[in-house]
């Protein structure tokens, strides 16, 4: 299992999630990638993209005021 980074931050909705959902289709099932975005929308979009894609959430925390995702791709 690899770990991978994403720095999204100066982005705005819907470009994180869109982003982040480009790089996980590059990864092995099981992969995680580490998010990072400054968009005050992650906080509910990135959540909800992993629920409908079907990635674990591992972990979700704040910076500041920049979000701190890990993600697991999901199979």
């Amino acid at each position: 299992m690899d770990e991978h980074d994403l720095d999204a931050t100066g982005l705005l909705c819907p470009l994180p999630v869109l982003k982040a959902r480009k790089r996980l289709q590059a990864l092995a099932k099981g992969d995680v990638l580490k998010l990072r975005s400054d968009d005050p929308a992650a906080v509910i979009d990135v959540p909800h993209f992993c629920a409908e894609a079907g990635h674990a959430l591992l972990s979700s925390e704040s910076e500041g005021a920049v979000l701190l995702f890990a993600i697991r791709k999901g199979g």
